[in-house]
């Protein structure tokens, strides 16, 4: 009879120790995609660099552009490269838009029935990680680097679906890849090679 009761302690006591145990892995698991969009919704902007391409009828487009990001201001989009166009400045202010040039143009024009358009799609990408409704996340490598994939969408200008596909580095949850579709056509995509946040929480802390 006593050997019974022990027998049953001892269940109890292992059932504690494994409750304890899982409770203590969920701590130090991966954060979710919650976590890493709160960062960009924390954050007071952000400055990145990646090769855009579309596709602008039929032909293949593609230009290394930087931007700085502003949540609620300006957003400043340069091209770094093809030369042919380097230095050429579009500014995105709420609805308006603004070209800065000598006389060169950014000629990838407005790739879809949405109005989106390569210098768009940059602050397009942080937009949606801020303000996107999610309908998909996954743990996915790409290219060797271990990511969180998030997909998006918002609603564009003219009622269409927009849908962001997001591929987050889970070390720091800079974005590594992101693509943009309206409807089922994917329309652009982003290969970022430099990414920074600027006005965090911490930052402000420290």
């Amino acid at each position: 009879m006593s050997g019974g009761l022990d027998l049953r302690k001892l269940a109890f006591a292992l059932m504690i120790f494994l409750c304890l145990w899982l409770s203590a892995c969920g701590e130090d698991a991966e954060p979710g995609a919650n976590a890493y969009r709160l960062r960009y919704q924390e954050a007071g902007g952000c400055t990145m660099t990646a090769t855009v391409r579309c596709t602008e009828y039929g032909a293949p487009w593609e230009a290394v552009l930087s931007c700085a990001y502003a949540p609620d201001g300006e957003r400043v989009i340069e091209v770094v490269s093809p030369e042919t166009i380097a230095g050429v400045k579009v500014v995105l202010d709420g609805d308006t838009r603004q070209l800065q040039s000598d006389g060169r143009r950014l000629n990838a024009g407005r790739v879809s029935a949405e109005g989106i358009s390569p210098a768009d799609a940059l602050p397009a990408l942080v937009d949606a990680l801020r303000n996107g409704w999610l309908l998909e996340e996954n743990e996915e490598d790409y290219n060797g680097v271990a990511c969180t994939r998030l997909l998006l969408d918002t609603t564009g200008a003219a009622g269409e679906k927009l849908y962001f596909t997001i591929w987050l580095n889970r070390a720091d949850a800079t974005p590594v890849r992101g693509e943009i579709a309206v409807g089922e056509e994917t329309v652009m995509s982003a290969e970022f090679t430099s990414f920074s946040f600027s006005g965090t929480i911490e930052e402000t802390a420290s």
